[in-house]
């Protein structure tokens, strides 16, 4: 049976996963310093770079494996709020976008399918978490759907019971302040069953594996 999955989310000593206002400048809200140890050509492959294979490389590449769909915030695919006024606007991520799959872009506001050459294609719903997850299974072909963020897309989804797997790292900083996956989330680790190892950067990955 097809799972739903999280990877490659990162979360600071003190809980957050993201800062508080996404800019242009500032894609993860100030939060960017989660980021420093990551090298994102990894989720190409373990194999697609020609550094060192490290515990953490081989970790994080998981990301796509056997990934047929993802469901994302709108803060995800891009800084702006409310109606669409730059149709212009086709997400972070230039003409290649790394997904290669069809996304899920969870929004009030209605807007056109994007598709790119790479197999990429942007879909904007506006729908419940079931919902979500019901239309991201469509487009997937019986293969996993991974939840891609941000923080608040993450704990929607938690909060609704429909997360199989996560891979979360622990990054050691502190931000002071942020998004929380965790709010309002209490004793949710009692849903899987969890294993931790640290690595040599000093990150902590941790595999939470939904108990059935």
């Amino acid at each position: 049976m097809a799972r739903t999955r999280v990877h490659n989310f990162f979360v600071s000593l003190d809980g957050y996963s993201a800062g508080e206002t996404i800019t242009l400048d500032k894609p993860i809200g100030g939060a960017e310093r989660l980021f420093q140890h990551f090298d994102g050509r990894v989720i190409e492959g373990v194999h697609a770079v020609d550094d060192p294979i490290t515990l953490d490389r081989a970790l994080t590449s998981t990301w796509g494996q056997g990934i047929g769909a993802e469901i994302m915030g709108r803060g995800k695919f891009g800084p702006q709020t409310g109606p669409w006024t730059d149709e212009e606007w086709r997400g972070w991520w230039g003409d290649e976008p790394p997904f290669r799959t069809p996304v899920v872009v969870l929004t009030h506001h209605a807007r056109e399918t994007i598709s790119f050459d790479n197999g990429t294609s942007f879909h904007f719903v506006d729908a419940t978490p079931a919902d979500a997850l019901e239309r991201a299974r469509d487009l997937a072909g019986g293969k996993d759907v991974r939840i891609g963020g941000g923080a608040s897309t993450v704990r929607q989804f938690l909060q609704a019971d429909l997360i199989d797997f996560m891979h979360l790292v622990t990054v050691p900083i502190v931000l002071g302040r942020g998004v929380s996956i965790w709010d309002g989330l209490e004793e949710v680790q009692d849903r899987f069953a969890i294993e931790s190892t640290t690595t040599k950067s000093g990150l902590v990955h941790h595999f939470w594996n939904r108990e059935r």
